[in-house]
């Protein structure tokens, strides 16, 4: 059983607030003191992680459920050319879940969380009937009117991603067939690394000029970007870095949780073939129209469409 409440927002507190890890007035006050330097722009963003539908405690060690609950608003982050600065945790947890749980996936979060210099500086608890129910938000910034949207692509701009795209569907697809995973020889499913320094690199560069992160898989979150934008997009299917392996092109297409990098740039941009040691991989273009289309394997095209998670979809 977790500690109460008071107790357990204490033994939080004292670990996650580590000399060299204090900004401002965190965790203790009704309100988190973050000072926010003079011309930047805030960015907050809010995920929900929930048992059963994000993560599954048998599937999952605790450590991997922390990392990658934060993980989810650090790539929000990173899609728009972002610096976090820190994290808040909303934490319900059913009455007969054990303690040590709660510190490994505290633990989780935390080692996360130090190598962005990302402090957390608040939340709440609760006791939940049924589940766990994390609910992360994180506080960025950007100087102020550098943000990377997803309405700024325009007709003729290359579409590129960072990475592989497939390899963390294709562990779940196995999760759900009953195999066992070693959580260490299958990173991008349970400790995925968000692009933080590849979206600062393009903010910085002014390389990019619409932006999203891969969470809920490159269909859906492409079509993110032609709704905002206003146009459509072309995808070459030889062109995607898929993951080896079997329904290697449809994972790349529409799985989800890959966290990496959708982005538009003008052609007269210079994109390197890698930044921060992360291959960038040119897919496509945005044409004008709405439609999207996938120009397959054989030459032929097809529309596209958006077939990856959404919820009560």
């Amino acid at each position: 059983m977790p500690l109460k409440e008071k107790l357990l927002i204490q033994r939080i507190r004292r670990t996650a607030l580590r000399p060299g890890n204090r900004r401002g007035h965190g965790i203790g006050d009704d309100c988190a003191v973050l000072r926010i330097a003079r011309d930047r722009e805030a960015l907050i963003t809010t995920d929900f992680s929930l048992e059963d539908v994000h993560f599954r405690s048998q599937w999952h060690p605790p450590d991997s459920v922390g990392h990658r609950c934060l993980a989810r608003g650090l790539s929000d982050i990173a899609a728009m050319g972002g610096v976090p600065h820190a994290a808040f945790l909303s934490l319900a947890l059913p009455q007969d879940l054990s303690q040590k749980w709660v510190d490994r996936f505290i633990a989780g979060l935390l080692k996360l969380a130090a190598r962005y210099s990302v402090s957390l500086a608040g939340g709440d608890t609760a006791q939940s009937p049924d589940g766990i129910l994390a609910d992360v938000v994180v506080l960025g910034s950007v100087p102020e009117g550098e943000a990377i949207l997803r309405s700024g692509a325009q007709p003729g701009d290359f579409l590129y991603v960072t990475g592989t795209l497939g390899s963390s569907s294709a562990a779940l697809n196995q999760l759900r067939d009953g195999k066992t995973l070693r959580p260490r020889s299958h990173l991008k499913h349970f400790y995925p690394e968000p692009r933080i320094a590849i979206g600062r690199f393009l903010r910085e560069k002014r390389l990019a000029s619409a932006m999203i992160d891969i969470s809920d898989g490159l269909s859906t979150d492409l079509g993110h970007i032609c709704e905002e934008s206003k146009a459509g997009a072309v995808v070459f299917a030889e062109a995607l870095p898929a993951h080896p392996g079997k329904d290697g092109l449809t994972l790349a297409l529409h799985g989800g949780e890959e966290y990496e990098l959708l982005f538009a740039a003008r052609p007269n941009r210079r994109i390197p073939k890698q930044i921060a040691g992360v291959p960038v991989t040119k897919i496509g273009e945005i044409v004008r129209g709405k439609q999207m289309k996938l120009i397959k394997l054989d030459g032929k095209s097809e529309a596209l469409k958006p077939a990856g998670w959404e919820h009560f979809g």
